[in-house]
């Protein structure tokens, strides 16, 4: 015997859950003042109540519509029907536990955001879970495109178009990196279907997102572009379009449209406090879309360029540490054995500060940049080196899935504190053993520049300044030359028991 639960509406990513605003009080105190502006307790309500002579004798011209645009793009978009047989599915039931027991996590996984609920007392034999998003035709013969956490995990996909018909639909591949999935439908060739952007919206371009909320279908709704660039923490590509079209849950993988009738993002996250839209939705760019969908399309998964480095943003203590005049790059941590940047001669402590002559802004756009390019690639890499700018030619290896590039955001880090570390150091090969490069920390004064700066016991400083350290003489030794040299910190190269890093620790 099969249990069904009712289809539950895929919201977008919910980013953070923010306190509830009300106004519904002046609107009904004003409601209430109309009531009683005419004889009889009853005014229509004209605009006339709250606009001079002068204005009201003016004639307005009626901004245009959207209805146009809608009636042009609104067939191609469809809503997508997904069913989970949770018997079959490990991660599904995993995906149903997180929700049960951790409704106040603020940034949900994306299978969470699918909104499945078991309602109280159902048998739970054999349940089948469904849910349903949105989505959009790009070709005529049934390619489609959605949100991966719509379609993962799907043990069937059914799409219904916008003249009511429905369809079996099949995964082609998905892009979880980006939450981008492509799907098919055959036995069709005269699809209605819209075409991607070939231009990058501007801020404050109208938008029209269309969609499938709380399962209604085929619902529209206007507004502006509020941002580009937008990182909300999804993942290394972060590259968002920020608008205030409102979408809710179901509007998951459905398309906002330009005025001409292009897709310039797909509806992917919101901000809200409830699950509902409160003007602020993210969504993926249609030339990251692009990219992802041909890939899928033709091999039915996606390749990214390799360098095979572990980087962190250039700060501005860092900056100063290597002499650099801004702090703007992707500093290497470590690079890895074997891959194409350590093959090329980059090393740690190195700064990458552009790729084919495009400056890097920071390490997430520097993965964001490679991640475009095809393994193969040849680039051209400017690089800080021992103070100096030097030029690697590099070819591109492919990203292998263990070995995900991340961006290590560093917090912002506090003032400058005294010119001493404050620390105690002993030679890592005393205190690990034979063979062991650096110096360990053995104790940390809490108020000192170092530990303001996260450095804790057992960590191992490798280097100062580009130094090799072997004991607490030469840390002095490398620490004085700095400060001779006009430095107003230095970078460590720490080695903690998660990875290897740099530090930038004020001097003065």
């Amino acid at each position: 015997m099969n249990d069904h639960v009712n289809p539950a509406p895929a919201k977008p990513r919910t980013v953070l859950k923010p306190r509830r605003l009300a106004l519904l009080g002046s609107v009904a105190a004003l409601g209430v003042a109309l009531l009683a502006a005419a004889p009889g307790g009853y005014a229509p309500f004209n605009g006339a109540l709250f606009a001079s002579p002068a204005l009201a004798a003016e004639s307005t011209p009626t901004p245009p519509g959207f209805a146009d645009l809608v009636a042009k793009v609104k067939p191609a978009v469809i809503s997508v029907r997904v069913k989970i047989d949770r018997d079959n599915d490990k991660s599904a039931m995993l995906q149903q536990n997180r929700m049960d027991h951790d409704e106040d996590n603020p940034f949900d996984e994306f299978s969470k955001q699918f909104g499945f609920r078991l309602p109280n007392g159902m048998p739970q034999r054999h349940q089948v879970i469904t849910g349903e998003g949105s989505g959009f035709f790009i070709s005529a013969d049934g390619y489609a495109v959605t949100n991966n956490h719509v379609v993962d995990h799907a043990e069937s996909v059914q799409v219904t178009t916008d003249d009511g018909a429905m369809y079996t639909a099949k995964v082609v591949g998905t892009d979880p990196k980006t939450d981008l999935a492509l799907i098919k439908v055959d036995g069709k060739k005269d699809f209605s279907f819209v075409k991607f952007s070939d231009q990058q919206p501007r801020i404050g371009d109208w938008v029209v997102a269309v969609g499938n909320p709380f399962g209604l279908g085929g619902t529209v709704t206007a507004g502006i572009v509020s941002a580009r660039g937008r990182d909300i923490g999804a993942g290394p590509y972060d590259d968002y379009i920020q608008i205030d079209a409102p979408i809710n849950k179901g509007n998951s993988g459905g398309p906002a449209f330009d005025v001409n009738g292009n897709v310039i993002g797909v509806n992917t996250a919101i901000f809200s406090p409830s699950g509902g839209s409160v003007g602020i939705g993210f969504d993926i760019p249609a030339a990251t879309a692009k990219l992802v969908v041909a890939q899928l399309k033709d091999k039915g998964a996606v390749t990214r360029g390799w360098l095979g480095v572990q980087v962190q943003p250039v700060t501005s203590d860092i900056a100063d540490s290597l002499g650099l005049k801004e702090a703007r790059g992707a500093i290497v941590d470590n690079p890895q054995d074997g891959s194409p940047a350590a093959k090329a001669g980059i090393e740690a402590g190195d700064v990458i500060t552009a790729v084919n002559g495009t400056a890097v802004k920071d390490s997430r756009d520097l993965a964001r940049t490679i991640g475009t390019m095809a393994p193969g690639s040849s680039v051209k890499l400017d690089v800080w080196h021992k103070g100096a700018t030097k030029t690697v030619t590099l070819a591109l290896g492919e990203l292998p899935n263990e070995h995900q590039a991340k961006a290590q955001e560093e917090r912002p880090q506090p003032g400058a504190g005294t010119p001493h570390l404050g620390l105690s150091l002993a030679p890592a090969g005393e205190v690990q053993g034979a063979g062991e490069r650096g110096v360990v920390v053995v104790a940390v004064d809490p108020d000192g520049p170092a530990a303001q700066h996260g450095i804790q016991t057992g960590d191992v400083i490798l280097n100062v300044g580009g130094k090799a350290v072997t004991n607490a003489g030469d840390v002095r030794s490398e620490l004085k030359q700095a400060k001779s040299s006009g430095r107003h910190s230095v970078l460590l190269q720490v080695k903690t028991a998660e990875a290897t890093k740099f530090v930038a620790v004020p001097l003065a």
